[in-house]
């Protein structure tokens, strides 16, 4: 008996979703990646995909602005380096980024972290000490 899990989506194994076809792969999704998928695929879309899986063969990265993209069974394996508004961010796709979109994973805005108040923040942080 092995240890290590096998990964599921569904109740499906990632060789049986990818037997299925698209119909029966988008019938597993979540309402909103159900109903985008079901409108049909933009061209930069299917582009996309032809990218990706033309670059699996390669290990090559696929650059993508392309956030609204739906990580599909085929494309498991692939790198894309994904847009955040100010660089490309480094994705995998395995499996368990399966039926998220690309932009999930490339978050466009830094955490706040606040520190000290700066000089001439207010009239109080005037007479706090610089070091």
């Amino acid at each position: 008996m092995s240890s290590r899990r096998v990964f599921q989506y569904r109740g499906f194994t990632l060789d049986e979703l990818k037997q299925k076809s698209m119909d029966e792969f988008i019938s597993l999704l979540p309402a909103r990646q159900r109903r985008s998928l079901t409108r049909g695929m933009s061209t930069q879309h299917i582009r996309l995909m032809e990218r990706i899986s033309a670059s699996k063969e390669t290990k090559r990265p696929v650059r993508t602005h392309c956030r609204d993209f739906i990580i599909l069974p085929e494309l498991i394996g692939a790198i894309v380096h994904v847009h955040n508004g100010r660089e490309f961010l480094r994705v995998s796709l395995i499996p368990e980024t399966l039926g998220h979109y690309l932009g999930e994973y490339a978050p466009t805005c830094k955490q706040v972290k606040h520190s000290a108040p700066g000089i001439g923040a207010t009239r109080g942080s005037q007479f706090v000490p610089l070091k």
